[in-house]
């Protein structure tokens, strides 16, 4: 039998018993039945057919390759099969098919050389490679479509392969794979997140009835509580300030940020260090050693390493630790402001307690009085009843209105308590602490901050949260920059040198004097250049990661910045409304003591009795209630203004400092056209 150099897998057009679902199976990944016809006798020699049953023989190289060039060409053939008809586009084809085949068929034919079809004929090569039948027709089956499914039985068309077909689906092979490559290309760099203005609140400012300081240093100072000229308030402050549990977690997380900044600044230095190390071991007799060498059966060997001086650098050409070092310190940066945030809430709390708890502790003196002046009006109204100046139905209604004076007494103590309890808890003490803290009550002084002129544009300078937000994307800018090095080569350099000795004995005496000798010094310079060529896309993902993690910080700081805003106008108008109602409940109460001094001046002429005085009493304690209330309401406005304005915070960074670009570095073009190249 002749001997053949290739295998070409054909439709055999003339036969009829060549199934339809094989013509369908075939047709995609070879050219169209037009431009098959077209070939020249010249260049293929007439085919030879038979059959083969139970299977597809192939040979692994081409086989490897045809796989993939039919699943791949499916797949193309489905969506330019509409383009694949035009004329135009078959004469190209069959144009470039012959230019390509006479240009190429020596340098083809030995790039694909297969050395198994040069010394055997055809027929031990089929007999040879029936073994891989069953497994290729699993592979083909599974490449294929269920309504293209190939038959048990195939008709095999045998011609010398040409090194033009070599050469098409070596091409092919490579138009895949580098299109699959460059679909692991970067993303569009103007899809990143961007930072807001500051929002305007020019008319939100003017409704607010407040004024607006022009001067310079018109923020808060850092001890604002001292404001309020409440000595007990500022003793509890700073007692929250030195023994709140949550400010010492704050605090202990701030300085495992600093360590981290440490640990990323040593990788700019090289380190140095010593290995000192021995060893004792015995070969067995029986042994691999001794099978091989019967002399060193049973013998041991001590050895003795001393190497004091052994350096690691890694020279940072593209700034890979400096970006780690300076992401590092922008955590370390966000952390810091994070303490000064968790600082502003406590002093805060503290203040808002203390405020709540004093309003409570003047409403309960209220209450207190309403229970009595209630209780004397029950008392008149059983001695009217037993004198029969009037019915039961008095004594009713007001052993009911007593008995919700008592209930109203019980529900403030309840909520004085509950103040109490929290002052205890922040600051670092038991309930039993702060039970008589407002038993020596002194005044609060309203204390309302001033509003800045540039408010909006200097929140950030004087927010925590918000520059703690801003220090976040920076240290997620610089963390793309280091996930974008990695694409890049990187040296490293590595210096040992000690000595070392070993002597095949059990006694280690004997190693002194091998071991302190000039034959037993020894160096070693390592540098090491490593190029990262294809990692599978792990590189272009952990870019990925960063870029959404500097997108989300980014975001998060744009939410920050309108939640500040926000605050800072929720607090103005709440200081409005508060000190509004206060004001008229205020006048409020001025009247209804008026009228108990007109009552009173009619009871001493005879004209009214001690029931409608009483009343008249208790109408003016009920609206001295609600004038504490609103006085408390009026207290925490204040103090919401005093956080929404950064609480004396200045330690932010320049309102007109630029944002990071992370995107704008010279490493980026370079890097889009490694991923484009490589795929990361």
């Amino acid at each position: 039998m002749t001997n053949y150099r290739a295998i070409h897998w054909r439709s055999a057009a003339s036969s009829p018993q060549l199934d339809k679902n094989i013509k369908h199976w075939i047709k995609p990944w070879i050219s169209p039945p037009e431009a098959e016809e077209s070939y020249s006798p010249s260049f293929l020699p007439p085919m030879r057919q038979f059959r083969v049953d139970k299977g597809v023989l192939f040979h692994w190289k081409t086989g490897f390759i045809w796989i993939l060039s039919k699943f791949f060409g499916r797949l193309i053939y489905k969506k330019t099969n509409v383009i694949w008809d035009l004329t135009l586009i078959k004469s190209v084809e069959k144009s470039l098919k012959l230019l390509v085949m006479r240009g190429f068929l020596t340098t083809a034919s030995r790039c694909w050389h297969i050395p198994d079809w040069q010394n055997n004929t055809l027929q031990n090569y089929l007999q040879r490679s029936r073994r891989r039948a069953n497994l290729t027709q699993k592979v083909l089956t599974a490449f294929s479509s269920p309504a293209s499914k190939v038959k048990t039985e195939t008709i095999l068309a045998y011609c010398p392969f040409s090194s033009f077909n070599y050469f098409i689906r070596a091409f092919f092979f490579t138009v895949i794979i580098s299109s699959l490559v460059s679909g692991c290309g970067p993303t569009n760099q103007s899809e990143r997140a961007h930072f807001i203005e500051p929002p305007k609140m020019q008319q939100t400012l003017a409704a607010s009835g407040l004024k607006i300081n022009h001067e310079e240093a018109s923020w808060p100072k850092e001890e604002w509580w001292h404001n309020y000229k409440n000595s007990e308030l500022n003793h509890l402050i700073a007692k929250a300030l030195e023994d709140n549990q949550n400010l010492k977690k704050a605090f202990d997380t701030l300085q495992e940020a600093d360590a981290s900044v440490r640990v990323a600044g040593a990788k700019l230095l090289p380190s140095l260090q010593s290995d000192y190390w021995g060893r004792q071991s015995r070969n067995p007799i029986r042994g691999v050693v001794a099978s091989y060498n019967p002399t060193q059966g049973g013998l041991e060997k001590t050895a003795f390493f001393l190497t004091p001086f052994v350096m690691t650098w890694e020279l940072d050409f593209w700034g890979k630790n400096r970006a780690a070092l300076e992401a590092a310190i922008g955590a370390a940066t966000a952390q810091a402001a994070e303490f000064e945030q968790t600082r502003l809430l406590l002093t805060t709390s503290v203040a808002r307690a203390y405020v709540r708890g004093f309003a409570y502790s003047k409403q309960l003196e209220i209450t207190n009085e309403l229970v009595s002046v209630r209780k004397e009006l029950l008392s008149l109204a059983e001695t009217r009843y037993q004198t029969g100046l009037d019915t039961a139905d008095g004594i009713q209604i007001a052993r009911s209105d007593f008995e919700s004076a008592i209930r109203r007494e019980a529900t403030v103590r309840a909520a004085l308590t509950i103040q109490q309890d929290a002052l205890a808890r922040m600051i670092g003490e038991g309930p039993d602490t702060t039970r008589g803290v407002f038993i020596k009550q002194k005044g609060l002084v309203l204390s309302v901050p001033k509003i800045p002129k540039h408010l909006p544009i200097e929140l950030l300078a004087h927010r925590p949260d918000l520059a703690a937000a801003l220090s976040r994307t920076e240290a997620a800018a610089e963390r793309i920059h280091l996930a974008k090095t990695l694409f890049l080569p990187s040296i490293d350099l590595s210096i040992a040198s000690g000595i070392e000795a070993s002597v095949t004995t059990s006694s280690m005496s004997l190693l002194s004097s091998r071991l302190f000798t000039p034959g037993a010094n020894g160096f070693s310079v390592v540098p090491g250049f490593h190029l990262p060529i294809f990692q599978a896309g792990r590189l272009t993902g952990a870019l990925e990661i960063q870029r959404a993690e500097y997108d989300q910080a980014v975001n998060s700081y744009n939410e920050t910045l309108l939640q500040s805003a926000q605050q800072v106008a929720d607090s103005l108008a709440n200081l409005k409304r508060a000190s509004t109602e206060y004001q008229a409940q205020s006048n409020l109460v001025q009247a209804a003591n008026n009228q108990l001094e007109l009552a009173q001046t009619r009871l001493r002429d005879g004209l009214k009795d001690r029931r409608e005085i009483l009343q008249e009493q208790i109408d003016l304690l009920e609206s001295k209630f609600i004038q504490k209330t609103l006085d408390g309401d009026r207290m925490v406005a204040s103090v919401d203004l005093y956080q929404a304005l950064g609480g004396g915070y200045s330690d932010g960074p320049n309102p007109l400092k630029p944002r990071p670009a992370p995107e704008s570095d010279p490493l980026t073009p370079v890097v889009d056209k490694i991923q484009s190249i490589t795929g990361g």
